[in-house]
Protein backbone atom coordinates (compact mmCIF):
# COMPACT_ATOMS: atom_id res chain seq x y z
CA UNK A 1 0.00 0.00 0.00
CA UNK A 2 1.45 3.22 -0.77
CA UNK A 3 1.52 5.50 2.26
CA UNK A 4 0.72 9.01 1.50
CA UNK A 5 2.62 11.20 4.42
CA UNK A 6 0.59 14.30 3.48
CA UNK A 7 -2.46 12.97 4.28
CA UNK A 8 -0.83 11.09 7.72
CA UNK A 9 0.27 14.40 8.61
CA UNK A 10 -3.01 16.23 7.96
CA UNK A 11 -4.67 14.06 9.86
CA UNK A 12 -1.88 14.00 12.90
CA UNK A 13 -2.52 17.84 12.93
CA UNK A 14 -6.28 17.13 13.44
CA UNK A 15 -5.84 14.68 16.34
CA UNK A 16 -3.00 16.71 17.82
CA UNK A 17 -5.13 20.21 18.10
CA UNK A 18 -7.76 18.36 19.37
CA UNK A 19 -5.77 15.94 21.61
CA UNK A 20 -5.60 18.26 24.80
CA UNK A 21 -9.33 18.46 25.30
CA UNK A 22 -9.89 14.63 24.65
CA UNK A 23 -7.06 14.22 27.27
CA UNK A 24 -9.10 16.52 30.26
CA UNK A 25 -12.62 15.28 29.64
CA UNK A 26 -14.43 12.20 29.72
CA UNK A 27 -16.14 12.39 26.36
CA UNK A 28 -15.23 10.02 23.62
CA UNK A 29 -12.75 11.44 21.15
CA UNK A 30 -14.73 11.28 18.06
CA UNK A 31 -13.21 14.49 16.46
CA UNK A 32 -9.89 12.29 15.71
CA UNK A 33 -11.63 9.17 15.57
CA UNK A 34 -13.81 10.67 12.60
CA UNK A 35 -10.62 12.22 11.07
CA UNK A 36 -8.64 8.86 11.38
CA UNK A 37 -12.43 7.00 9.55
CA UNK A 38 -12.64 9.60 7.19
CA UNK A 39 -8.78 9.23 5.43
CA UNK A 40 -9.95 5.49 5.41
CA UNK A 41 -7.63 4.69 7.77
CA UNK A 42 -9.36 2.83 10.24
CA UNK A 43 -10.15 -0.03 6.70
CA UNK A 44 -6.52 0.62 5.43
CA UNK A 45 -5.49 -3.49 6.17
CA UNK A 46 -8.68 -4.76 4.64
CA UNK A 47 -7.67 -7.21 2.29
CA UNK A 48 -7.82 -7.18 -1.49
CA UNK A 49 -10.05 -9.48 -1.63
CA UNK A 50 -12.28 -7.37 -0.08
CA UNK A 51 -11.87 -4.32 -2.13
CA UNK A 52 -9.28 -3.05 0.72
CA UNK A 53 -6.41 -1.84 0.15
CA UNK A 54 -4.25 -4.92 2.05
CA UNK A 55 -1.88 -2.53 3.83
CA UNK A 56 0.98 -4.32 5.40
CA UNK A 57 2.08 -4.42 9.41
CA UNK A 58 4.57 -2.28 8.00
CA UNK A 59 2.03 0.15 6.92
CA UNK A 60 0.22 -0.32 9.88
CA UNK A 61 3.10 1.01 12.01
CA UNK A 62 4.00 3.76 9.59
CA UNK A 63 0.29 5.11 10.04
CA UNK A 64 0.25 4.10 14.34
CA UNK A 65 3.64 6.39 14.45
CA UNK A 66 1.81 9.42 12.66
CA UNK A 67 -1.70 9.08 14.75
CA UNK A 68 0.55 8.54 17.49
CA UNK A 69 2.34 11.53 16.90
CA UNK A 70 -0.95 13.23 17.04
CA UNK A 71 -2.99 11.63 19.10
CA UNK A 72 -1.60 8.30 20.80
CA UNK A 73 -5.56 7.52 22.51
CA UNK A 74 -6.72 8.02 18.97
CA UNK A 75 -3.89 6.06 17.70
CA UNK A 76 -4.36 2.95 20.02
CA UNK A 77 -8.21 2.97 19.53
CA UNK A 78 -7.95 2.99 15.81
CA UNK A 79 -5.41 0.57 16.25
CA UNK A 80 -7.43 -2.45 17.99
CA UNK A 81 -9.70 -2.30 14.32
CA UNK A 82 -6.43 -2.02 12.57
CA UNK A 83 -5.34 -5.30 13.34
CA UNK A 84 -8.39 -6.61 13.62
CA UNK A 85 -8.99 -6.56 9.47
CA UNK A 86 -4.84 -7.02 9.43
CA UNK A 87 -5.72 -10.81 10.59
CA UNK A 88 -8.69 -11.62 8.37
CA UNK A 89 -7.11 -10.56 5.43
CA UNK A 90 -4.00 -12.76 6.73
CA UNK A 91 -5.99 -15.47 7.78
CA UNK A 92 -9.87 -16.02 6.75
CA UNK A 93 -12.06 -16.72 10.06
CA UNK A 94 -14.52 -13.90 10.61
CA UNK A 95 -18.10 -15.26 9.07
CA UNK A 96 -17.94 -14.02 5.65
CA UNK A 97 -21.58 -12.39 6.45
CA UNK A 98 -21.06 -10.80 8.97
CA UNK A 99 -17.61 -9.20 7.89
CA UNK A 100 -19.32 -7.98 4.92
CA UNK A 101 -22.02 -6.29 6.57
CA UNK A 102 -19.38 -4.65 8.46
CA UNK A 103 -17.02 -3.89 5.79
CA UNK A 104 -20.52 -1.95 4.32
CA UNK A 105 -21.24 -0.39 7.34
CA UNK A 106 -18.48 1.29 7.41
CA UNK A 107 -18.50 3.29 3.97
CA UNK A 108 -20.71 5.60 6.13
CA UNK A 109 -19.64 5.86 9.68
CA UNK A 110 -16.32 4.54 11.88
CA UNK A 111 -16.95 0.71 12.52
CA UNK A 112 -14.45 0.31 15.47
CA UNK A 113 -13.54 -3.52 17.06
CA UNK A 114 -11.65 -4.68 19.90
CA UNK A 115 -10.85 -7.40 21.86
CA UNK A 116 -12.63 -7.76 24.87
CA UNK A 117 -10.05 -10.51 27.11
CA UNK A 118 -8.62 -8.87 30.10
CA UNK A 119 -10.76 -10.20 32.80
CA UNK A 120 -10.47 -9.42 37.10
CA UNK A 121 -9.70 -12.88 37.65
CA UNK A 122 -7.36 -13.94 35.02
CA UNK A 123 -5.42 -10.88 34.22
CA UNK A 124 -3.89 -10.62 30.45
CA UNK A 125 -4.41 -13.98 29.09
CA UNK A 126 -0.81 -13.00 27.64
CA UNK A 127 0.13 -14.88 30.96
CA UNK A 128 -1.80 -18.48 30.33
CA UNK A 129 -5.22 -18.99 31.31
CA UNK A 130 -8.44 -19.14 30.08
CA UNK A 131 -11.78 -16.95 30.71
CA UNK A 132 -14.44 -17.12 33.28
CA UNK A 133 -16.35 -15.19 30.81
CA UNK A 134 -19.43 -17.95 29.68
CA UNK A 135 -21.24 -18.51 26.59
CA UNK A 136 -24.24 -20.20 27.10
CA UNK A 137 -26.39 -22.17 24.31
CA UNK A 138 -29.66 -20.79 23.63
CA UNK A 139 -32.44 -21.63 21.01
CA UNK A 140 -31.58 -18.87 19.21
CA UNK A 141 -27.38 -19.06 19.66
CA UNK A 142 -24.87 -17.75 22.26
CA UNK A 143 -25.92 -15.80 25.46
CA UNK A 144 -22.68 -13.99 26.88
CA UNK A 145 -22.32 -13.59 30.43
CA UNK A 146 -18.69 -11.78 32.30
CA UNK A 147 -16.69 -8.45 33.09
CA UNK A 148 -13.75 -7.37 31.21
CA UNK A 149 -11.43 -5.47 31.92
CA UNK A 150 -8.95 -2.35 29.72
CA UNK A 151 -11.16 -2.38 26.68
CA UNK A 152 -9.97 0.24 25.05
CA UNK A 153 -12.52 2.83 23.21
CA UNK A 154 -15.20 0.85 25.29
CA UNK A 155 -17.70 4.01 24.84
CA UNK A 156 -17.38 4.02 21.19
CA UNK A 157 -16.34 0.47 19.91
CA UNK A 158 -19.61 -0.49 17.34
CA UNK A 159 -18.62 -4.57 18.31
CA UNK A 160 -16.88 -6.13 21.22
CA UNK A 161 -14.57 -9.39 20.47
CA UNK A 162 -15.48 -11.00 23.20
CA UNK A 163 -13.27 -14.44 24.56
CA UNK A 164 -15.09 -16.42 26.20
CA UNK A 165 -15.42 -19.99 26.89
CA UNK A 166 -18.58 -22.16 25.85
CA UNK A 167 -21.00 -24.52 28.45
CA UNK A 168 -20.45 -27.15 25.43
CA UNK A 169 -19.24 -30.53 26.81
CA UNK A 170 -16.15 -30.72 25.91
CA UNK A 171 -16.03 -27.08 26.69
CA UNK A 172 -14.53 -24.77 23.66
CA UNK A 173 -13.33 -21.48 23.72
CA UNK A 174 -13.68 -18.73 21.45
CA UNK A 175 -14.35 -15.13 20.44
CA UNK A 176 -18.03 -13.98 19.85
CA UNK A 177 -18.98 -10.64 17.91
CA UNK A 178 -20.97 -8.72 20.30
CA UNK A 179 -22.60 -5.70 18.65
CA UNK A 180 -22.36 -2.61 21.10
CA UNK A 181 -26.37 -1.89 20.78
CA UNK A 182 -27.21 -5.09 22.32
CA UNK A 183 -29.27 -5.47 25.62
CA UNK A 184 -27.15 -6.35 28.95
CA UNK A 185 -24.12 -4.65 28.05
CA UNK A 186 -22.81 -2.46 31.12
CA UNK A 187 -20.10 -0.08 30.80
CA UNK A 188 -18.20 0.80 33.73
CA UNK A 189 -16.49 3.95 33.31
CA UNK A 190 -13.20 3.52 35.80
CA UNK A 191 -10.76 4.19 33.55
CA UNK A 192 -8.19 6.85 35.56
CA UNK A 193 -4.66 6.13 34.07
CA UNK A 194 -1.77 8.19 34.28
CA UNK A 195 -1.09 8.59 30.75
CA UNK A 196 -3.41 7.58 27.39
CA UNK A 197 -6.51 9.24 29.24
CA UNK A 198 -8.68 9.54 26.15
CA UNK A 199 -8.48 5.70 25.41
CA UNK A 200 -11.47 5.01 27.61
CA UNK A 201 -10.27 1.53 28.48
CA UNK A 202 -13.03 1.33 30.50
CA UNK A 203 -14.61 -2.13 32.35
CA UNK A 204 -17.39 -3.94 30.65
CA UNK A 205 -19.98 -6.07 32.09
CA UNK A 206 -22.06 -8.71 29.76
CA UNK A 207 -24.93 -9.72 31.44
CA UNK A 208 -26.63 -12.81 29.15
CA UNK A 209 -25.81 -10.72 25.76
CA UNK A 210 -27.55 -12.15 22.85
CA UNK A 211 -25.73 -13.28 20.30
CA UNK A 212 -26.02 -15.32 17.31
CA UNK A 213 -24.94 -18.62 16.79
CA UNK A 214 -22.62 -17.92 14.02
CA UNK A 215 -21.13 -14.87 14.89
CA UNK A 216 -17.79 -16.10 16.73
CA UNK A 217 -14.63 -16.33 15.32
CA UNK A 218 -11.83 -19.13 16.40
CA UNK A 219 -14.07 -21.44 18.48
CA UNK A 220 -11.73 -24.34 19.74
CA UNK A 221 -11.10 -26.61 22.29
CA UNK A 222 -9.96 -25.66 25.27
CA UNK A 223 -6.34 -26.92 24.82
CA UNK A 224 -6.07 -24.63 21.49
CA UNK A 225 -7.28 -22.09 23.20
CA UNK A 226 -5.12 -19.89 25.03
CA UNK A 227 -2.52 -16.64 23.89
CA UNK A 228 0.60 -17.47 21.98
CA UNK A 229 2.54 -14.60 22.85
CA UNK A 230 5.38 -15.19 19.96
CA UNK A 231 2.73 -15.32 17.18
CA UNK A 232 1.65 -12.06 18.63
CA UNK A 233 4.90 -10.26 18.12
CA UNK A 234 4.90 -8.84 14.90
CA UNK A 235 1.54 -6.93 16.40
CA UNK A 236 2.92 -5.79 19.67
CA UNK A 237 6.36 -3.79 17.63
CA UNK A 238 4.05 -2.70 15.53
CA UNK A 239 1.92 -1.28 18.30
CA UNK A 240 4.98 0.32 19.65
CA UNK A 241 4.79 2.38 16.45
CA UNK A 242 2.05 4.34 17.90
CA UNK A 243 4.67 5.66 21.26
CA UNK A 244 7.28 6.44 18.91
CA UNK A 245 5.00 8.86 17.83
CA UNK A 246 4.74 10.21 20.91
CA UNK A 247 8.37 10.64 21.64
CA UNK A 248 8.42 12.12 18.28
CA UNK A 249 6.39 14.81 19.49
CA UNK A 250 8.20 15.55 22.69
CA UNK A 251 11.33 15.74 20.86
CA UNK A 252 9.64 17.86 18.44
CA UNK A 253 8.20 19.82 21.68
CA UNK A 254 11.56 20.07 23.34
CA UNK A 255 13.53 21.79 19.68
CA UNK A 256 10.53 23.75 19.48
CA UNK A 257 11.46 24.88 23.08
CA UNK A 258 14.94 25.38 22.53
CA UNK A 259 14.33 28.03 19.84
CA UNK A 260 12.03 29.95 21.45
CA UNK A 261 13.50 30.39 24.54
CA UNK A 262 16.11 33.58 24.59
CA UNK A 263 17.09 33.86 28.68
CA UNK A 264 17.81 37.85 29.19
CA UNK A 265 21.44 37.16 30.25
CA UNK A 266 22.52 34.79 27.08
CA UNK A 267 20.86 36.98 24.13
CA UNK A 268 20.07 33.98 21.94
CA UNK A 269 18.03 31.21 21.82
CA UNK A 270 19.59 28.26 24.62
CA UNK A 271 19.24 26.01 21.21
CA UNK A 272 22.80 27.48 20.61
CA UNK A 273 24.09 26.51 23.93
CA UNK A 274 26.67 23.34 24.04
CA UNK A 275 23.94 22.04 26.56
CA UNK A 276 20.81 21.94 24.48
CA UNK A 277 22.84 20.78 21.38
CA UNK A 278 24.07 17.53 23.65
CA UNK A 279 20.89 16.94 25.37
CA UNK A 280 19.01 17.07 21.69
CA UNK A 281 21.80 14.82 20.21
CA UNK A 282 21.01 12.35 23.13
CA UNK A 283 17.07 12.41 22.23
CA UNK A 284 17.84 11.67 18.86
CA UNK A 285 20.08 8.75 18.96
CA UNK A 286 17.41 7.58 21.25
CA UNK A 287 14.20 8.10 19.20
CA UNK A 288 16.05 7.73 15.43
CA UNK A 289 17.28 4.65 16.69
CA UNK A 290 13.92 3.61 18.34
CA UNK A 291 12.59 4.10 14.58
CA UNK A 292 15.60 1.68 13.41
CA UNK A 293 14.64 -0.76 15.36
CA UNK A 294 10.66 -0.94 14.74
CA UNK A 295 11.10 -1.02 11.11
CA UNK A 296 14.11 -2.90 10.78
CA UNK A 297 12.40 -5.66 12.23
CA UNK A 298 9.13 -5.39 11.31
CA UNK A 299 10.59 -5.13 7.20
CA UNK A 300 13.15 -8.08 7.81
CA UNK A 301 12.03 -10.04 10.85
CA UNK A 302 9.10 -11.25 10.31
CA UNK A 303 9.97 -14.60 10.85
CA UNK A 304 12.00 -13.87 13.94
CA UNK A 305 9.67 -13.86 17.07
CA UNK A 306 12.74 -13.46 19.25
CA UNK A 307 14.07 -10.37 16.93
CA UNK A 308 10.87 -8.59 16.76
CA UNK A 309 10.50 -9.05 21.00
CA UNK A 310 14.32 -7.37 21.42
CA UNK A 311 13.46 -4.97 19.20
CA UNK A 312 10.30 -4.16 20.77
CA UNK A 313 11.74 -4.28 24.18
CA UNK A 314 14.71 -2.24 23.41
CA UNK A 315 12.72 0.28 21.41
CA UNK A 316 9.98 0.56 24.19
CA UNK A 317 13.29 1.72 26.92
CA UNK A 318 14.76 4.02 24.32
CA UNK A 319 11.15 5.96 23.68
CA UNK A 320 10.70 6.24 27.59
CA UNK A 321 14.26 7.62 28.17
CA UNK A 322 13.96 10.01 25.09
CA UNK A 323 10.99 11.85 26.95
CA UNK A 324 11.99 11.70 30.52
CA UNK A 325 15.29 13.54 29.48
CA UNK A 326 13.38 16.02 26.89
CA UNK A 327 11.13 17.34 30.16
CA UNK A 328 14.06 16.46 32.41
CA UNK A 329 15.74 19.16 30.61
CA UNK A 330 13.36 21.57 30.58
CA UNK A 331 12.70 21.96 34.09
CA UNK A 332 9.04 23.42 35.06
CA UNK A 333 8.58 24.47 31.52
CA UNK A 334 8.61 20.46 31.32
CA UNK A 335 6.24 19.27 33.79
CA UNK A 336 3.57 22.05 32.37
CA UNK A 337 0.66 22.03 30.53
CA UNK A 338 1.15 24.83 28.24
CA UNK A 339 3.86 23.37 26.64
CA UNK A 340 2.26 20.00 25.83
CA UNK A 341 5.55 17.94 27.07
CA UNK A 342 4.00 17.24 30.09
CA UNK A 343 1.08 15.11 28.13
CA UNK A 344 3.64 13.18 26.69
CA UNK A 345 5.53 11.95 29.38
CA UNK A 346 2.21 10.69 30.56
CA UNK A 347 1.39 8.91 27.84
CA UNK A 348 4.95 7.18 27.37
CA UNK A 349 4.59 5.27 30.28
CA UNK A 350 2.26 2.95 28.70
CA UNK A 351 5.09 1.83 26.31
CA UNK A 352 5.77 -1.48 27.73
CA UNK A 353 2.49 -2.11 29.40
CA UNK A 354 0.49 -3.63 26.60
CA UNK A 355 0.07 -7.28 26.74
CA UNK A 356 2.67 -9.33 27.00
CA UNK A 357 4.14 -6.98 29.31
CA UNK A 358 8.19 -6.38 29.68
CA UNK A 359 8.63 -8.75 32.47
CA UNK A 360 6.60 -11.81 30.53
CA UNK A 361 8.61 -11.02 27.33
CA UNK A 362 11.98 -10.78 28.98
CA UNK A 363 11.50 -14.43 30.52
CA UNK A 364 10.62 -15.62 26.70
CA UNK A 365 13.88 -14.26 25.84
CA UNK A 366 15.28 -15.67 29.15
CA UNK A 367 14.31 -19.21 28.81
CA UNK A 368 14.98 -19.55 25.13
CA UNK A 369 18.83 -18.41 26.15
CA UNK A 370 19.34 -20.89 28.79
CA UNK A 371 17.78 -23.48 26.57
CA UNK A 372 20.43 -22.82 23.67
CA UNK A 373 23.23 -22.52 26.25
CA UNK A 374 21.88 -26.01 28.07
CA UNK A 375 24.19 -29.00 28.64
CA UNK A 376 23.26 -32.15 26.78
CA UNK A 377 21.57 -34.45 29.26
CA UNK A 378 23.56 -37.37 30.85
CA UNK A 379 23.37 -40.27 29.33
CA UNK A 380 22.05 -43.09 32.40
CA UNK A 381 22.03 -46.74 32.09
CA UNK A 382 19.10 -49.00 32.90
CA UNK A 383 20.88 -49.86 36.07
CA UNK A 384 21.95 -46.52 37.25
CA UNK A 385 19.81 -44.87 39.11
CA UNK A 386 19.38 -40.79 38.74
CA UNK A 387 21.35 -38.16 41.19
CA UNK A 388 19.39 -37.59 44.24
CA UNK A 389 19.22 -33.28 44.52
CA UNK A 390 21.35 -31.89 47.35
CA UNK A 391 20.49 -29.42 49.16
CA UNK A 392 22.92 -26.27 49.70
CA UNK A 393 23.66 -24.03 52.24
Amino acid sequence: MPIDDAKLNKVSDILAQAAPDADRGDVFPWTGIRAVHEDGLLESTVGKGFGGEGATLADTAHILAALGRGDPSVALISAMTIFTHLGEANRSRWPQDLYRRILNEAKTRPILLNAARVEPELGSPARGGLPSTRARRTSRGWAITGTKRFVTGALGLTHFLVWATTDDNPQRVGTFVVPAESAGIHIIQNWNSLGMRASGSHDVEFDAVEVPLEDVIDLVDTSAGTQDNRAHAGITLALTAIYLGVAEAARDKFIQFAHQRVPANLGFPVARTERFVNIAGEIDVLVSGARQLVFDGLNHGQDDAAKLIRARILAGRQLKEAVHIAVGALGNPGLGADLGLERHFRDIQSVLVHAPQEDTSVAMLGRAALDRGAPPAPKTSVNSAPEPIRKTG
